[in-house]
């Protein structure tokens, strides 16, 4: 359960560092007061001058009114959080690599059943020298 709770965490954080530094554009095109097109990279020209005939009188009136407007949301992220290793002070500099060298070592994995006096057999007993010398543990 803890370890669950920690990984649900993270990705929590995760997601909060993502959105807080992602920046975009929203294009929205109105004739009118209807939305006519929505786009996130580039919004199309007004959509009735295509369904109208290019020698209507129509045309030309809507030209003059200039009933179509273009609107354009940017949304801008955080740029505090993108720190080059450049920028960095020696000391840091050293401090991190230092960390990293010294924890690289974790991310091994173990071996399984590692017995370190494997190569070494166990003394030969001649006599228990428990009770030759008769100490015992109570």
């Amino acid at each position: 359960m803890k370890a669950a709770l920690h990984k649900f965490g993270a990705v929590c954080l995760a997601l909060v560092v993502l959105f807080s530094t992602l920046s975009f554009t929203v294009d929205m095109h109105y004739c009118g007061r209807t939305l006519v097109d929505f786009s996130l990279d580039q919004a199309d020209n007004c959509l009735m001058k295509s369904l109208m005939p290019e020698d209507s009188s129509a045309c030309e009136s809507m030209k003059k009114m200039r009933c179509c407007t273009d609107v354009e949301i940017t949304f801008e992220g955080q740029d505090e959080l993108k720190m080059n290793f450049d920028q960095l002070t020696l000391n840091q500099q050293v401090f991190i690599v230092a960390y990293a060298y010294t924890f690289i070592d974790l991310l091994q994995p173990a071996e399984e059943n590692r017995i370190p006096f494997d190569g070494y057999p166990p003394p030969i007993l001649v006599q228990d020298i428990q009770v030759l010398y008769e100490t015992f543990l109570i």
